[in-house]
């Protein structure tokens, strides 16, 4: 693969990563724009499975937090139980 970046951009990798440490700057970028994409096709797919009548509970950002901070307590109750035997 052979990559052309305009003059300014290739500065700005050099003045941050090195000279050096071109090619693992570029390949963690792409790596992580991939990891965004994939990320946000994911939720374009994912959009909507979810609705607000199934999941009355989950209305408010403080009705969120609440779900999750019982959800996390009755995880670790149940982890407790299973680590006493």
């Amino acid at each position: 693969m052979h990559v052309i970046l305009p003059e300014d951009l290739v500065k700005a990798v050099d003045d941050l990563a090195g000279k050096g440490k071109r090619s693992r700057f570029v390949e963690e970028a792409v790596r992580e724009k991939l990891r965004k994409e994939n990320l946000l096709s994911a939720l374009a797919e994912t959009a909507g499975s979810l609705s607000a009548e199934d999941h009355p509970h989950w209305n408010t950002k403080e009705d969120v937090a609440s779900w999750v901070r019982e959800s996390r307590r009755q995880s670790d109750e149940r982890l407790n139980r299973l680590h006493r035997g």
